[in-house]
């Protein structure tokens, strides 16, 4: 078990390597507990997993809550990472499209984290409104790709779309929730395409 990010490594495996990797090896194990719907794992066993010592864990995260956040950073960045290659690959409005669906799976992926999150709010944590601002903008880059195109209208703003989502994604949780979220979006997608001048 490697339990401090000060000890030598190799010559050829610099220090910020190395802390990296107990970085990122303790992000993985905090975020395959969450997914698993494990909210109440201890950091004791999230350093037990990622292999290391639980100082190690506190010299990256401060405090559980610290994992958390970096947890949900790290999902809303994966899933705004690739907007470039998805217009690259697909019409804008596919594109679009697809990102929609991608949110509604986001909702579902974080409802294992729902008390989590929740603790996170009530600190006022400020990574939601990083993700938020993350989000919105992806939006605005992939209507602005579909009103370039003529197939999403241009009256609309990524804003506006963004707390439709957040709307359908509140009710997370109720019996039927997700088929139910992916027919509005599919309700949402059509009205965007509803104005727009044929390609």
């Amino acid at each position: 078990m490697v339990d401090d990010d000060r000890a030598t490594p190799p010559a050829d495996r610099p220090l910020r390597a190395h802390a990296r990797r107990n970085r990122d090896a303790l992000l993985g194990a905090a975020r395959e507990a969450f997914a698993a719907g494990e909210a109440d794992i201890r950091v004791e066993e999230i350093a037990r997993r990622a292999g290391v010592g639980v100082g190690t864990f506190y010299r990256h995260f401060p405090t559980r809550e610290a994992v958390v956040e970096a947890v949900y950073d790290e999902r809303v960045r994966d899933m705004c990472a690739h907007v470039q290659t998805r217009l690259a690959t697909d019409p804008p409005h596919d594109a679009l499209r697809a990102f929609l669906e991608q949110l509604i799976q986001h909702a579902v992926d974080s409802r294992s984290m729902a008390a989590a999150l929740k603790t996170l709010m009530d600190l006022g944590s400020p990574v939601f409104n990083r993700g938020r601002e993350t989000m919105v903008d992806t939006i605005g880059q992939l209507m602005a790709a579909g009103v370039a195109a003529g197939t999403i209208r241009a009256d609309i703003t990524a804003d506006t779309v963004f707390r439709a989502m957040g709307g359908i994604c509140a009710s997370h949780g109720q019996p039927g929730w997700e088929d139910a979220a992916r027919d509005v979006v599919h309700l949402l997608y059509d009205g965007l395409r509803h104005t727009a001048p044929r390609s």
